[in-house]
């Protein structure tokens, strides 16, 4: 059956704060698509005036000889600098242990192959750089030392091809599951190429489906047909670089003969199709989903005769799947349903889905009405049961939702409390699915939960990756400029003083409903916390910690609130003694790497150091690089004055002047990232270094928005960081 991702899956993976810690890729195998879905003054920097004369521009030809050659320059002299400091390899080592480590949970994905349950991984280590798509029996998998078998040897194809293959995942079409989509990236970048797979044979199908590097998607119909989201040439793709037609591709059809089947407009987002599926793999409905912006769609139901018709729900409404024969949905808006009922944003409710696409009027059922300290984080669905992650207070549980002739039942599974959960996945024959349980202290711990019963049994935990002695973790709250409540946690020891000596660092993020949850990172207990540091997450305004309404709350013209929500968090931080100027430094990437340079710019008086990582920086730019006209819903539109003037405010790029207490950065960006354009990086320290103040800059050439391929230099990029942060806030 297939799950359908809501707008801020998409986000995560548009906008993601990727770097905050190693995330191995796990497998994308079921037949899923993820979707695009009076204040006090705080003191601003006067913008500097812009002109599209900008001197830098130059910097935003990714490929070009003399961005190339700056970029060789000014990775020699920082990385001659950071790698030459005696800490680097203590770090670097311990890192390359740590990301390298086969003593990891092996992320788990139920899949059936021809009628035969198995759990599928994908894995790297020291020995598989690139990383092993393996699977095993459940009851293999249950052991310490599962017997896992050899699907696809992602280290060997790419010898093999002379290619620098990066793993993108698989899906592979129920209910036989032995034709698969195998999507690989060419160093990590976004754009992918899709070769039809047998699972079965283990070998790449000779005369299969073959389709060139793209954005894009492709989703199963039968073994014989695709839908396909591809640049199919001029005029075939959005303004932000992705997909808006879609196209049937026959088996023995070249990808200029597809029939078209739909066509969106050029200033949508992008489109894409998938199906629904009943938990034995019989397909029940095909649906196009049109993302005119970040977080507006449309669904089309593709009828038998090759039309399409528009599906009667709100523009931010959003699909997550299928309980057996009852549609399940979500709403970001509040909505009146053609049933007459009024449903409101952050609800979860369902609906008879063939009833529903006979008549419209069809009623529709609550399941699940969030308070206003709450927030879904997760949905899945087993065969006869829906469970949910549900955050109270940016804490998560587990609860069970089954139908009952009166609507819905819930019951909460028995799960350690004040921790994060997870939902992994979950298996079509009955009700298990995979939930994980960690914490900022807490290793992680892999639970095989039965939704039926409640019961929940570990199966898989890892050891302690530092030592945690001493540590503890305790939640406060800033008052923003506006009077809002943001909480934010604090990891460090227990008899932390409050004279401003610890140093700190703030993660942040703010921004595309991407929740800061607790999480167990060996990477940031081993190199910072066990060093003697301080580790603060900020829940802001932007995010989703409390449902659609606090992203909603720093939308376009209010995104400066979540910049003071993270000043505030800042100047508490200061405020309790926790810390001081000299020891704060802070870090995000991507979205969050906007936020890193509207602190820099806003408050430089606060901090001493800052990991800038694959940011965006000009934002009145940013729309006419790469993806960025895709986030326009999330930002404004620098193209329109009202909307430039929000941006202008802000934007960090135009906000950098002489003679402001910036302290020395260090920012990071990768050639390969074809997300996030790579000219804001460079662009940034290009400017800085300008106006006369010292920067760290580093481009990674291989490795997408992610910045690491392998990792190899994964550890690599994290002993930079951590070099960085100790040199700046432990010094003597």
């Amino acid at each position: 059956m297939t799950r359908v991702a809501s707008l801020a899956v998409l986000a995560a993976l548009l906008a993601s704060p990727a770097l905050a810690e190693t995330n191995l890729a796990e497998i994308r195998m079921s037949e899923t698509v993820q979707e695009p879905q009076a204040r006090l003054p705080t003191p601003v920097a006067a913008p500097v005036q812009v002109t599209e004369e900008d001197p830098y521009i130059w910097l935003e030809e990714v490929e070009g000889e003399r961005a190339l050659a700056w970029v060789a320059e000014q990775n020699t002299r920082s990385l001659g600098r950071l790698q030459g400091d005696p800490l680097y390899d203590q770090l670097h080592a311990e890192a390359l242990a740590l990301v390298e480590s086969r003593d990891r949970i092996p992320s788990p994905a139920f899949r059936r192959v021809e009628g035969v349950e198995g759990i599928d991984n994908f894995w790297q280590d020291a020995n598989s750089i690139r990383g092993v798509w393996r699977t095993t029996t459940p009851e293999s998998y249950a052991t310490a030392a599962p017997a896992w078998e050899t699907v696809l040897d992602l280290d060997a194809l790419a010898r093999a091809e002379d290619a620098n293959w990066v793993w993108r995942g698989a899906s592979c079409l129920e209910p036989a599951g032995r034709l698969c989509l195998v999507e690989l990236s060419d160093g990590g970048k976004d754009a992918s190429t899709l070769r039809e797979f047998d699972r079965v044979s283990r070998t790449f199908v000779d005369g299969g489906f073959v389709l060139p590097e793209s954005k894009g998607s492709a989703t199963w119909i039968d073994a014989d047909t695709l839908i396909v989201a591809r640049d199919f040439g001029e005029g075939s793709l959005t303004e932000s670089g992705y997909p808006r037609v879609l196209k049937r591709l026959a088996r023995g059809q070249a990808l200029d003969q597809a029939q078209e089947l739909f066509r969106g407009e050029v200033d949508d987002v992008f489109v894409n199709a998938f199906t629904l599926r009943d938990p034995d793999g019989r397909l029940r409905a095909t649906l196009i989903s049109r993302a005119m912006t970040f977080y507006t769609r449309e669904y089309h139901l593709v009828q038998a005769d090759g039309s399409t018709r528009k599906l009667d729900l709100p523009e931010k409404a959003a699909i997550t799947g299928l309980l057996g024969d009852r549609l399940i949905l979500t709403t970001d808006e509040d909505f009146t349903a053609g049933s007459g009922q009024s449903f409101q944003t952050g609800d979860l409710f369902s609906v008879d889905l063939d009833a529903w696409l006979a008549d419209p009027a069809t009623p529709m059922q609550l399941i699940l009405r969030p308070g206003p300290r709450e927030a879904i984080e997760g949905v899945q669905i087993t065969r006869n049961r829906l469970v949910v992650a549900l955050y109270e207070n940016v804490r998560g549980g587990v609860y069970v939702y089954a139908p009952t002739p009166d609507g819905w039942s819930r019951q909460r599974m028995d799960l350690p409390q004040n921790v994060s959960v997870g939902l992994g996945s979950a298996s079509d024959a009955d009700d298990r699915v995979f939930v994980s349980v960690n914490g900022y202290l807490t290793p992680s711990t892999l639970y095989l939960a039965d939704a039926g019963t409640l019961q929940a049994e570990a199966v898989k935990s890892l050891p302690a990756k530092f030592d945690a002695t001493g540590l503890e973790v305790r939640q406060f709250e800033a008052r923003s400029a506006d009077g809002t409540m943001v909480p934010y946690f604090v990891v460090g020891r227990s008899d932390l003083p409050t004279d401003g000596s610890a140093p700190t660092l703030l993660y942040g993020y703010g921004g595309f409903q991407v929740s800061m949850l607790p999480g167990y990172s060996a990477t940031v207990g081993k190199l910072w916390l066990e060093r003697g540091g301080v580790y603060v997450v900020a829940n802001t305004r932007g995010g989703g910690e409390f449902g659609p309404r606090w992203h909603q709350a720093a939308l376009q013209e209010n995104r400066q609130r979540a910049h003071e929500d993270f000043q505030a968090v800042a100047l508490d931080l200061i405020a309790r003694g926790i810390t001081s100027q000299p020891h704060l430094g802070i870090m995000g990437g991507s979205q969050g790497g906007l936020f890193m340079g509207a602190m820099l710019t806003q408050r430089p008086d606060l901090i001493n150091a800052a990991v800038i990582q694959v940011p965006l920086f000009d934002m009145l730019r940013y729309h006419r690089l790469l993806a960025g006209a895709s986030w326009i819903a999330e930002y404004g539109n620098p193209d329109i004055p009202e909307e430039r003037a929000w941006i202008e405010a802000y934007s960090p790029y135009q906000n950098l002047r002489a003679g402001q207490p910036y302290p020395e950065v260090f920012i990071h960006t990768s050639t390969k990232d074809d997300r996030v354009h790579p000219g804001h990086a460079r662009k940034a320290a290009a400017r800085l270094e300008e106006l006369g103040y010292p920067v760290l800059f580093y481009e990674n050439t291989d490795g997408g928005h992610a910045a690491g391929a392998n990792l190899r230099e994964t550890a690599r990029r994290l002993a930079l960081e951590y070099t960085y942060l100790s040199r700046r806030l432990m010094a003597e």
